[in-house]
Order: structure tokens, then C-alpha cells, then sequence
């Protein structure tokens, strides 16, 4: 009986194989059109040109093919392609100027209760969302292009935005002008790998209850602020570069309500504040590299077993900041550029600890105006005293075996 099943199943694939067919549209022709009369497992090929449409809807599992990257111009008129079936692929469209007002969050690309659907080299420009993804699953979001002119927050949408999602791969994209260059909400099992976010309103990628989710080898730069991951457990951050996020409130990552994640191999370099932490549980924070930021790390009172180690702190103004007398994290086997310890007996970790929060910092931190005695010798009397008899620095929060030298971490020696 297997067998029997099996044959029918082999002869209706090669039936439907053989009536596949492929269409072709040229300039002046309607891609509308051509979808409606496609099916399953059909062709478009889209010729070089520029097509003035919106609300091309596929509910069928056909490839939409551009040659030479035609443009598709949606006049600001509602979302341009929607998809609403499994194994679509779209590629290599020019795709412009979607609806940018009302209560909808038009995209240049839609894709809604799919699976397995393919967006791949897409050239996405001053469009209100990019890629819009929406209770899809086991879909590739790759090497597309979003760019756009957001000024405002409330004023613009995100570049790729994952909504109620499933294993979704979102992989060397580039995105700048946005609201978010990249969002992911209640979204599990998604992977962002290998993109550049820069230059975005509010954040290059920002999580929000997305559990089991990586990204790593990710460049996140001039951003509102980089990455906030925030109500979110089980996330890894690996290999990312988080860089000149600048501003009054600016942060490298932003870690608020998170629990069991890695923040491991990293580089935080002039950022206002490298990583901030609030609510942090259980995390490890390693083999990092944080260079020249304002703040390197601030960790609030609220974050409980969280391990802080083999992390190289370099040309920060301060490196640890804290709004508590008590420390409930390990710090250990940091690198602090700031330790004038010994080592006697030549083990490479310094004799006696080092008390990365300074009493200046927390000064400044309440009295922003105290920061022109930055490097005046009060300040340094002020934390040399704080040092010796702690009163208003954590008593406990120490690294009692600081690093003589930088760690060789490899984003280290790469980027520095």
C-alpha cells in the first residue's frame, strides 16, 4: 500500500513539474495581471523597466523573477506585494514608494500566514516598511537593501519587521533611514546574521518577547541607539559591532527584563553607553571589547547572577556604573585599563582586586553639571578615597583577579 501511495505521490510531482510554466512581462505590461494568471509553481519574469503598481497580491506558490532590478513604483498607494502563500520567492526588484499614511503599516513587501517564502537582493527605497513579515515561518530574508528618510518616530516604520514569527533567517541585509532597521516581536527561533543597521531613528535591531533567537556577526552603527532587547529569555549575541551610538540616551544594547542570554565576542566602541543593563538575569557577559564609550557597562540594582568576565575595558570615561550600594553579579578576570595593581608572582592576574565603579561616576550620574571635573585632581581624589574605604560604591562589586594584560579576544585584535 506504501508503494502504491508513493508512486501516485511521484507521478502527480512530475505532472505538476511538467505544467509549470514560465511568463514573461515587459514594460507597459501589468504584473498584476501576470500573477493572476499564473500557477502554482509558475515563472514571472519581470523585465528591465519601471511598473507603476501596488496591491499585487500572490496567493500562489510561483517565483517573481526581475531582470536587472525593475522597478516597481507603488505611487504611495497601500502595500506593493503581498504575499499570503507558502514557497514564494521574490528577487531582484527595485521596489519604491509605498502607502505611508493611515491606521495600516503598509510595506514595500507583505508577506502574511506563509511558510517557506524566499526575499532575496531587493533594492526597498523610501518605502514606510520594508519586508513585513506577519505570523510566517521558515522564511530567508537575504541580501535586500532597505533605505529610507525617517525623520521621526511616529512618522516612519521599520526596514524588516517580524511579527508572531517562527524561524525566520534574516541574513546580509543593509538597512538605514528607518523607524527600527530591524524588529522582531513574539518571535521565536529567528536568526539575524551578517547585516548592517545604520543610521535609524530609534534602534538597529530591537527584540521584544522573542525567545530562542540569535544574531551575530551583525555591524550596528550612528543608530538612535543600537540594539535593545528587552522582556526576552534564551537570546545569543554573538560577534556583533555596536558602534557610534551616540546621543543623550544612547546605548550600544540595551538589555531591559532578560534572562539566560550571552552577550559573548562583541565590540562596544563610542557608544554613549556600551551596555546597559536593567532587570538582567543569569546572564554572561564575555570575551567583549569595550572601547572609548562614555559608560561601558551600567548594571542596576536588579540584575542578580549575572557573570561579568574576560571582557577588555579600554578608553572608557567610566567603566562601571551602578545605582546600588549592593552587587549581586561576578566580576572576574576582566581586563581594566584603569588597574595600577601588581602581580608578584607572575600569573598575569593582579594581586590585590580592582573596583571598576568610581565614586565620580555615580557624582555624575546624579549631578550631570559635575562633569567639567572630570579630570581635575578632585575627581581623582574622590575616587582614590572611594577605592580605599568604600561608602558609597558597592563594597562588593570587585574583580579579584583583573587581567595584567588586554585579552586577545579576536574582534579585539581585528578592530582595534
Amino acid at each position: 500500500m506504501n508503494k502504491v501511495i508513493f508512486i501516485i505521490a511521484l507521478i502527480a510531482l512530475i505532472n505538476s513539474v511538467n505544467l509549470s510554466k514560465e511568463i514573461t512581462v515587459n514594460p507597459g505590461e501589468s504584473i498584476k495581471n501576470a500573477v493572476s494568471l499564473a500557477d502554482n509553481g509558475d515563472r514571472i519574469i519581470i523585465k528591465e523597466g519601471t511598473y507603476n503598481e501596488s496591491g499585487i497580491l500572490i496567493d500562489k506558490n510561483i517565483e517573481l523573477i526581475g531582470e536587472n532590478y525593475p522597478v516597481i513604483d507603488g505611487l504611495f498607494n497601500g502595500d506593493i506585494i503581498i504575499i499570503q502563500s507558502d514557497s514564494v520567492t521574490v528577487k531582484g526588484f527595485s521596489i519604491h514608494n509605498s502607502g505611508n499614511r493611515g491606521l495600516k503599516d503598509y510595506a514595500a513587501l507583505r508577506i502574511e500566514n506563509s511558510a517557506c517564502c524566499n526575499i532575496i537582493s531587493n533594492k526597498l527605497n523610501n518605502n514606510y516598511f520594508g519586508i513585513f513579515l506577519s505570523n510566517s515561518s521558515y522564511c530567508n530574508v537575504l541580501q535586500n537593501e532597505a533605505s529610507s528618510n525617517a525623520v521621526t518616530e511616529s512618522s516612519s516604520g521599520n526596514g524588516i519587521h517580524l511579527w508572531k514569527c517562527t524561524n525566520i533567517n534574516v541574513k546580509n541585509n543593509t538597512i538605514s533611514g528607518h523607524r527600527d532597521g530591524i524588529y522582531i516581536e513574539f518571535s521565536v527561533n529567528c536568526q539575524a546574521e551578517s547585516n548592517s543597521s545604520f543610521k535609524n531613528i530609534r534602534y538597529g535591531l530591537h527584540f521584544m518577547f522573542s525567545n530562542n533567537n540569535v544574531y551575530e556577526n551583525n555591524v550596528f552603527s550612528n543608530n538612535g541607539a543600537g540594539v535593545a532587547v528587552m522582556y526576552t529569555k534564551n537570546v545569543r549575541m554573538i560577534n556583533n559591532r555596536f558602534e557610534n551610538n551616540k546621543g543623550p540616551n544612547s546605548y550600544g544594547l540595551l538589555l531591559k527584563e532578560i534572562t539566560d542570554s550571552y552577550i559573548e565576542r562583541n565590540t562596544f566602541s563610542y557608544n554613549t553607553v556600551g551596555i546597559y543593563c536593567e532587570g538582567g538575569t543569569r546572564l554572561l557577559i564575555a570575551n567583549n571589547n569595550l572601547t572609548g564609550n562614555g559608560y561601558a557597562l551600567k548594571i542596576l540594582g536588579n540584575c542578580t547572577d549575572d557573570t561579568i568576565k574576560a571582557n577588555n575595558f579600554f578608553a572608557n570615561t567610566f567603566d562601571v556604573t551602578t545605582n546600588s550600594t549592593f552587587n549581586n553579579n561576578l566580576f572576574t578576570q576582566n581586563y581594566w585599563d584603569k588597574y595600577n595593581g601588581y602581580d608578584l608572582n607572575k600569573d598575569g592576574k593582579g594581586d590585590v582586586p580592582f573596583r571598576p565603579v568610581s565614586l565620580f561616576s555615580k557624582i555624575v550620574e546624579e549631578t550631570p553639571e559635575s562633569v567639567f571635573l572630570l579630570r581635575s585632581f578632585v575627581a581623582e581624589l574622590l575616587d582614590m578615597a572611594e577605592r580605599v574605604v568604600p561608602v558609597f560604591t558597592p563594597e562588593s562589586l570587585m574583580d579579584n583577579e583583573p587581567e595584567m594584560k588586554a585579552i586577545n579576544n579576536e574582534l579585539y585584535t581585528q578592530y582595534n
